[in-house]
């Protein structure tokens, strides 16, 4: 096995010093920081992984699909949704394998991915990398409290991944406000999950089964931060020859979303038809899945609200 960087103190000091006690490097540089890595990890209730800064070619798969990880008495969990984030498992998601840090650094025996270990790199208080030596890749973690979480903050960072976590979006509401437009007949949209930049749209009949859905277009789609504003994104569905629909998105809640015509004031709402759970130990469904998505780093362009 390759030895680890994390050491346990008694080694490097002495050893009457307990055997919870371990160094964690402190951003990389000699100087150690001798503490309880114990403490250290479950110091805040989640830890929000901050993908875009992931470093190396490795992959940690439970990392690449979860948003946040929690260690509680020897259990790690992990919000892999974003729908239901906040109130599945009391917050912290499901239970996802088991881990221990008595050796001085991070084993996690993840329930389908295997077992992994990890160096701990303390940037700040709250905020650690893990490093995996051997698959080559680190990852950033911030940590929360979950009273001081920004659960909303998460839905619009990673916008795209909430929109696939639907099978279809099936427009409920359209204002009386607003001009006729093209966008009224379309009735439901899809975003898949292979990529971040393709989606379908269909004008079938609001309510009717969704295998019985016929997708009248297929084209791509990006999503703009707005300058200046955390809670709301430009969604922009490209029908090719047939121009470009623009929206303010906004989230609703877990289910709905509500996009805002730009150019004829008409808003509309979509509600969420059959709900993916991705990785949900012993639950048997179709929706269920362990496999596929994986997040990647996401760029935006930002524009400015006019």
């Amino acid at each position: 096995m390759i030895m680890k960087t994390l050491k346990l103190l008694f080694i490097t000091l002495f050893a009457g010093f307990a055997f919870t006690s371990c160094s964690v490097i402190i951003d990389d540089v000699d100087e150690t920081f001798y503490v309880n890595l114990e403490d250290v990890v479950t110091g805040y209730d989640l830890w929000y992984i901050d993908y875009n800064k992931t470093v190396g070619n490795g992959d940690v798969p439970f990392l690449s699909k979860a948003f946040t990880i929690s260690f509680i008495n020897g259990r790690v969990y992990a919000n892999n949704n974003l729908v239901g984030l906040g109130s599945t498992g009391n917050g912290y998601g499901i239970q996802v394998g088991n881990y221990n840090t008595h050796k001085g650094f991070l084993e996690v025996n993840h329930s389908i991915d295997g077992y992994f270990d990890f160096d701990i790199i303390q940037i700040s208080i709250d905020r650690i990398k893990l490093r995996d030596n051997y698959n080559g890749v680190t990852y950033f973690l911030e940590g929360y409290q979950k009273h001081l979480f920004d659960y909303d903050k998460v839905f619009y960072d990673n916008i795209e991944y909430f929109l696939q976590e639907y099978k279809v979006w099936e427009k409920s509401f359209t204002s009386s406000a607003g001009i006729v437009n093209e966008f009224d007949n379309e009735n439901y949209l899809k975003f898949t999950p292979e990529n971040l930049t393709t989606f379908y749209s269909s004008q079938d009949k609001v309510g009717i089964a969704i295998a019985n859905i016929l997708w009248d277009y297929e084209g791509s789609y990006s999503v703009e931060n707005y300058q200046g504003y955390d809670n709301l994104k430009h969604l922009t569905l490209n029908y090719g020859a047939l121009g470009k629909e623009e929206f303010e998105l906004t989230v609703v809640n877990d289910q709905k979303i509500s996009l805002f015509h730009l150019s004829s004031g008409t808003t509309y709402e979509f509600r969420g038809r059959s709900y993916i759970q991705y990785m949900k130990d012993g639950i048997s469904s179709e929706d269920v899945r362990i496999d596929g998505r994986k997040r990647t780093k996401i760029s935006r362009e930002t524009i400015v609200k006019t």
